[in-house]
């Protein structure tokens, strides 16, 4: 991890006036506590996109997700700055022996921002919510996908939908106010892990019936929303909804006074829309807002310099080539997937390309989650190795042809400069003799379209954790068959799926290990890098724990007032 800060240069003050006018402006008779953070000040957070909705059931943007984590509780969250779950409303929770009967014990005494009473039957409520979605637009991936990771289908699964399936969820019940048991057709690896997210948040059954939360129409790409999604977000959560700004694409929270834990130490919160990255640095640097996420790797030690605080995060994410195998036979005989694993300069373009703290992936799982392998089949940087594969396979110098594919106009965490990282990857390719066809296409939708339909010999993509378990990163890629790797292999599927339903945690994480060995050794593609993302404070902003999973919370942030 990088770990230097330095002192506030001369060339900030200036810049950091606005901040602290800011925070004078918004002071109250409250005053300073101890530490000379100002209890009654506006913390400014630029957003890299705009949030689509107040309703955090219809989201898998990160913006949408960043600004509900503030109005609303789940169940379980995560350990500020860890991968570790804790009681969030439910002070503890349990599984019986067959991980299909999970029980939550309550926290007691909490409410809503309405006043409407937090209970058992509040949580019921939620579940049976989710799970009777209409048919039609509610029932698109695109707004319900985590439900549907969750519990592969609803109450009423929408006519057509091969995607869709027997629900996993069946019934959640309140035996007495503090107690809510939820019962699942079959142990599940998402449970709790994926009750993280604030699509799983707890909102006011009261505010939901009273604005109509499901009344959503239109088409997924452009919903129509009802009262609730726009103006009504009702949780019980630390900050309370004040306004949404469309035209200024800003989003104004306030301090709940009400909250169950320690209250908020700042009084408003906002969240403003900068899209473009530099227009985001540029608004920190001149005082306009308080931080923001996702600083270029590039940009890191100028923003040290000036003053800034930069937290990297440890990286749970991973950087990968995929070999699609029916794109090409070649790539069906794993002589010619080693060769190019050795092939692969890992090393040199981690040092040359990736921030700091980044480091050389030795499989399809970060080794920050439980199920990391410690003793898996690795591919060393070995050209001459390389070379000698690909005659073994039948290829000498200039007989092997591959389409490769790159992304244009897009940066990811994982990923902060695609270009560079494909131009080093083409040259080691042709350097142990293989013919690379360089294919680049724009992200969206061209590049995700023919990846994803399996029309790429090689290609590179990424994945960000959603939740802290292995299988989200395996399970993602290899529980079934999908074009991206163009392979079938029926028993090792099935390993996967019994990884996946095994209701002891333990043995699953042994499973988890078992496979990433597995996977390594039949190798559809190479696992590249994990990339610690990072993000960015003014000086006077501090007590926001860098979360590997971006799932900061703001309610322990520290304005200073000078």
């Amino acid at each position: 991890m990088r770990v230097t800060r330095r002192a506030a240069a001369a060339a900030t003050a200036a810049a950091m006036l606005l901040l602290t006018a800011c925070a004078e402006s918004e002071r109250g008779d409250g005053g300073d506590d101890d530490a000379g953070a100002d209890t009654n000040a506006t913390l400014v957070f630029g957003t890299e996109g705009e949030i689509k909705s107040l309703d955090p059931t219809w989201a898998s943007d990160g913006v949408t997700m960043r600004v509900a984590r503030q109005i609303f509780d789940t169940l379980v969250m995560l350990e500020p700055g860890t991968v570790n779950i804790v009681g969030g409303l439910a002070e503890s929770w349990e599984s019986d022996e067959t991980g299909t009967v999970w029980t939550f014990h309550l926290r007691e005494g909490v409410t809503f921002h309405d006043g409407t009473e937090f209970n058992a039957e509040a949580v019921c409520f939620n579940f049976d919510r989710w799970h009777n979605l209409p048919p039609g637009v509610a029932q698109n991936p695109d707004m319900t996908y985590y439900w549907q990771v969750f519990s592969g289908g609803f109450a009423n699964n929408e006519e057509g939908r091969d995607d869709l399936r027997e629900p996993n969820y069946v019934s959640c019940e309140a035996p007495d106010p503090l107690t809510a048991v939820i019962t699942l057709d079959h142990p599940s690896a998402t449970m709790p892990g994926l009750l993280v997210l604030p699509c799983f948040a707890i909102h006011s059954p009261t505010a939901l019936q009273e604005y109509d939360a499901d009344a959503v129409s239109g088409e997924a790409d452009a919903p129509e929303w009802p009262p609730y999604a726009t103006e009504h977000p009702t949780g019980t959560g630390p900050f309370k909804f004040e306004s949404w700004d469309q035209a200024a694409q800003e989003v104004t929270l306030v301090r709940n006074d009400d909250f169950w834990g320690e209250p908020a130490t700042i009084s408003r919160l906002v969240f403003r829309a900068i899209p473009d990255e530099n227009a985001r640095r540029q608004a920190l640097s001149a005082g306009e807002i308080h931080g923001y996420d996702f600083p270029s790797p590039a940009d890191w030690e100028a923003l040290e310099a000036d003053g800034m605080n930069l937290e990297p995060r440890d990286p749970v994410n991973l950087l990968y080539v995929a070999f699609t195998q029916e794109s090409n036979p070649a790539l069906e005989d794993l002589r010619v997937r080693q060769a190019i694993a050795h092939a692969l300069d890992r090393q040199g373009m981690v040092d040359a390309v990736m921030p700091e703290g980044a480091e050389v992936a030795t499989q399809f799982t970060p080794p920050l989650l439980d199920g990391w392998s410690p003793d898996v089949p690795t591919y060393d940087y070995d050209p001459d190795r390389a070379r000698q594969l690909l005659a073994d396979a039948g290829y000498e110098e200039g007989e092997l042809e591959l389409d490769f594919y790159s992304p244009t106009d897009v940066t990811r965490p994982y990923m902060p400069n695609p270009q560079a990282i494909f131009d080093l990857f083409v040259s080691d390719l042709e350097e142990v003799g293989i013919v690379v066809n360089q294919v680049q296409e724009p992200w969206t939708p061209e590049y995700l379209s023919h990846v994803q339909n399996g029309e790429a010999d090689l290609h590179f993509l990424g994945w960000t954790a959603d939740y802290p378990d292995a299988y989200n990163f395996i399970g993602t890629w290899f529980a079934g068959y999908s074009p991206q790797w163009g392979f079938r292999d029926d028993e090792f599927f099935e390993r996967m799926a019994e990884a996946e339903s095994e209701p002891d945690q333990a043995t699953r994480y042994s499973l988890y290990e078992q496979l990433n060995a597995e996977i390594m050794e039949f190798l559809p593609g190479v696992p590249i890098s994990h990339t610690p993302p990072a993000i960015v404070f003014a000086p006077n902003v501090t007590g926001v724990p860098a979360s590997p999973l971006a799932d900061e919370r703001f309610n322990t942030a520290q304005v200073a007032s000078s």
